[in-house]
């Protein structure tokens, strides 16, 4: 991550390249003026397509079952989206999260708080939705739309999909910044801005919400924020339960933060158990997608990237039972576990398949939550970027 100081015109060559050979986009020259402040920037693999979202989550005192539903389906979103294709690209989700309309945060802030910046860290996305907490606040939609476009590290290439989600149930024009200019702004830098009123369909057109998707043709959505989220139990559940705790056998932590980070997994594990046990399948399956990578502080995930030095690792910050180990042992242990993980997580997957047509078979579609409402908007969204969900 590199910090650039901009003082002057910003000249940005945008290059995109199509999923599909067969679609060929101009070359884009494109001038803007910033003023003087910090612009994060990362680099990206010319082989990956990133999907990333930003939720903008209301915590006002009547948005627990909001909270709630992210909670509850927060796995099966992930998984629903584990599915993306586009061409021979490698998918990335990045997932970032804000608070708003909180008494709590600061008013100078316009009650607003980034929780979370872009991350493919699901452990920690799961930590910090289950820290959210609600209490009565001011609700200014436009101030943390244009906070986020501002804030967050979005991919300059407009083949990848970048999205906004904003949920909440006061009036869309609330707060000191217009929606519309905030909206318009989302637009001109190709991100999509999806409303998700929490209440009755049409009050939410009648106070904005869908106007405020409708500039930049996102989808609107009405939601019962209060609807308690149906998990369906099924006959693999348990068997996927038992694959979890032999996943779990094959992380080898390193680093100043693995143990931690090991223990941080285990606690959102029981997180998923708190809704039900259906739920924790759900982040069972999240697990053993190519989503769900650790290679900050897991050797077997870390050994996968060729840039990985194994000698720069400190025994120190090994397991006890692997600090006496020579080079030769750890990557030969390294690669045993690499082969157990890879398949346990064949074993799961092969399960989830059996799982899923059991769900389908003896539940009714819900087209009211919050889940609903994010995964249909992506799959729309992502379709009219070459982006195909194929199980």
């Amino acid at each position: 991550m590199k910090t650039v100081y901009l003082w002057s015109l910003l000249c940005l060559l945008v290059i995109p390249i199509s999923c599909n050979a067969k679609n060929h986009s101009k070359s884009e020259l494109a001038f803007r003026t910033e003023k003087s402040h910090q612009i994060y920037t990362s680099k990206t693999d010319p082989n990956t397509k990133n999907i990333q979202v930003a939720l903008l989550l209301d915590t006002s005192n009547s948005m627990d079952g909001l909270i709630d539903q992210a909670k509850a389906q927060l796995w099966e979103i992930v998984n629903e989206l584990s599915y993306a294709k586009c061409g021979h690209y490698k998918i990335k989700l990045q997932i970032a999260l804000y608070e708003y309309g909180n008494d709590r945060l600061p008013s100078k802030e316009g009650y607003i708080r980034q929780v979370l910046p872009f991350s493919e860290d699901l452990d920690e996305i799961s930590k910090e939705l289950f820290g959210l907490t609600t209490n009565g606040g001011n609700e200014y939609c436009g101030k943390v739309i244009n906070t986020s476009i501002n804030q967050l590290d979005w991919k300059k290439n407009n083949d990848h999909l970048k999205l906004i989600f904003i949920a909440g149930n006061e009036p869309f024009t609330q707060g000191p910044l217009n929606y519309k200019d905030a909206a318009t702004d989302a637009m001109e830098k190709d991100i999509t801005v999806n409303t998700i009123f929490c209440g009755n369909y049409r009050q939410g057109i009648e106070t904005m919400w869908k106007d405020g998707a409708d500039i930049t043709n996102g989808e609107y959505s009405a939601i019962d924020h209060n609807r308690e989220t149906i998990h369906i139990a099924t006959p693999y559940d348990d068997i996927i339960l038992q694959l979890n705790q032999k996943l779990n056998k094959t992380y080898i932590y390193y680093g100043s933060q693995g143990s931690k980070k090991m223990s941080l997994q285990a606690e959102q594990d029981s997180n998923a158990r708190s809704y039900s046990e259906a739920n924790a399948v759900s982040r069972t399956i999240s697990k053993s997608s190519g989503f769900y990578k650790n290679k900050s502080w897991d050797l077997v995930d870390a050994a996968e990237d060729e840039n990985f030095e194994l000698e720069e690792v400190a025994k120190e910050q090994l397991p006890k039972e692997l600090k006496g180990k020579s080079k030769a042992e750890l990557k030969k242990h390294i690669s045993e576990k690499s082969n157990e993980r890879k398949e346990i997580q064949k074993k799961i997957q092969e399960l989830n398949k059996k799982r899923i047509d059991y769900i389908k078979s003896n539940s009714k579609k819900d087209e009211s939550n919050l889940e609903a409402a994010l995964i249909n908007a992506i799959k729309t969204q992502g379709r009219q970027k070459s982006f195909s969900w194929e199980k």
